[in-house]
């Protein structure tokens, strides 16, 4: 459940299978999913490093694409 950050409410995007494991419609990996929560909180989160082992890190280091489109319907 996602509130505020302009997300309409009530909205489901993709499917799972019939126990819930899988992704089987429009899936989105989680590097996707945390960019976007990153941009609704006014995060970019190309620029969000953090300091592990003494060196930078990005939380989303493998990639991650702002789900824009199927949050707010444009």
């Amino acid at each position: 459940m996602v509130c505020g950050g302009g997300v309409r409410g009530g909205q489901t995007i993709g499917t799972t299978d019939e126990i819930g494991l899988r992704a089987v419609e429009r899936p989105a990996h989680v590097n996707d999913i945390h960019a976007s929560v990153l941009w609704m909180l006014g995060l970019d989160h190309l620029r969000l490093t953090y300091l592990r082992n003494g060196r930078a890190e990005r939380p989303t280091i493998l990639g991650g694409n702002q789900m824009l489109k199927e949050l707010w319907g444009a």
